[in-house]
């Protein structure tokens, strides 16, 4: 009877313990928010607007939060994710929830320079010293290059005309040269998934 309740007992702590690691490594795996950058484009990360080059962003930032604290449209982030101690707790924009309205308020409050200051008074200093990436769009699936004209895209960019300019069926073309990559036309797609995506430079022109 003794061994029996003792079988009994070390089978029921066994049981707890397997529970508890199972749990443990449930809660503690990369966040969604990590798991944003798993894809071809594994190093590309879209940043706060007139952030410098990557490897050498993640040492500059502090993690100060000043940046999201002064965006008024709330779509700076942070990367969850304490297993990546580099990439942790640095701002980064998800587009698809919510694009960058180009205020450049983040760049006026970053102590570090890991966001270059830019005023936000002229739309050709904002196009030469931001970009976040390239807007790509996906003809196979994008309404307009499927003879359903929508346009919707090219009417949320802030550069329309510009950085972004409609053909026939509003058939959205974008100049990589004058595009920054604010996400707004990534947000306002109607297709589902999106049809246009901010890609990293590399990725867009290759």
């Amino acid at each position: 009877m003794f061994l029996l309740n003792r079988r009994r007992f070390l089978n029921n702590i066994w049981q707890v313990l397997t529970i508890t690691l199972i749990s443990f490594f449930s809660s503690n795996k990369p966040s969604e928010a990590f798991n944003l950058f798993a894809s071809k484009d594994k190093k590309f990360i879209v940043r706060p607007p007139a952030a410098i080059a990557e490897n050498v962003f993640i040492k500059t930032c502090i993690s100060c939060h000043l940046c999201g604290q002064a965006c008024p449209n709330d779509c700076i982030k942070y990367i969850d994710d304490p297993f990546s101690p580099g990439l942790n707790d640095t701002p980064y924009i998800k587009p698809r929830e919510k694009g960058c309205i180009l205020c450049m308020k983040c760049t006026q409050v970053c102590p570090t320079g890991a966001l270059r200051y830019v005023p936000n008074d002229e739309g050709d200093t904002i196009q030469k010293y931001v970009k976040m990436g390239i807007a790509v769009v996906d003809k196979n699936i994008c309404k307009s290059y499927n003879k359903q004209s929508c346009g919707v895209c090219i009417r949320a960019c802030p550069f329309a005309d510009v950085a972004i300019i409609a053909e026939t069926w509003e058939r959205p073309v974008v100049i990589n040269e004058k595009c920054v990559g604010c996400g707004l036309c990534e947000q306002a797609c109607i297709h589902f998934p999106q049809a246009i995506r901010v890609k990293s430079v590399s990725v867009a022109h290759g």
